[in-house]
């Protein structure tokens, strides 16, 4: 399969087993390595840590902040350095946290529909964005792999249905 967005070979680095031994610690991780303080950015280390080396991640064609495309890790970690910078977000800070689940697995194999928001760093700051992650991963040597990350974000014209919120 060719990836359109491929940089260069993805590294491998070890994750903490808290991390990546429970479906839980998987999403968790996720969500702490993707939110920031003020004057820093994401934790694009422990970030990679979770996916599997030959992971891919795919933002929705209506994601302005995102090209389309289907992105290797380093591919989406340039992107988002650029997009941090040139939006200003990094003065601020970004929570972003899950607001509701949905999980099938069978065997080794899970799909996770991860309701989002994104909030500025304060705590009592309003949703500036919130949407739908779909998150496929397999279980394989002893630990949990994001093996592709697919993004929607709500919109005026596409709300968040009631089912995705609960």
């Amino acid at each position: 399969m060719v990836k359109s967005g491929s940089s260069s070979k993805p590294t491998v680095i070890n994750a903490d087993p808290s991390d990546v031994s429970t479906l839980d610690g998987i999403i968790k991780a996720f969500y702490e390595s993707i939110s920031f303080s003020s004057g820093t950015q994401p934790n694009f280390r422990r970030f990679r840590t979770l996916f599997h080396p030959q992971g891919m991640l795919v933002p929705s064609k209506a994601d302005k902040m995102m090209p389309q495309s289907v992105m290797d890790i380093n591919s989406f970690i340039k992107n988002s350095v650029e997009n941090i910078v040139l939006t200003g977000m990094e003065r601020k800070g970004s929570i972003v946290g899950e607001i509701a689940r949905r999980t099938l697995t069978f065997g080794n194999v899970t799909h996770i529909f991860s309701t989002f928001e994104t909030k500025n760093k304060q705590e009592d700051s309003k949703s500036q964005q919130r949407g739908v992650y779909s998150i496929q991963m397999i279980r394989e040597s002893h630990r949990w792999w994001i093996i592709s990350l697919i993004w929607e974000t709500e919109r005026q014209d596409m709300p968040l249905p009631k089912a995705y919120l609960v």
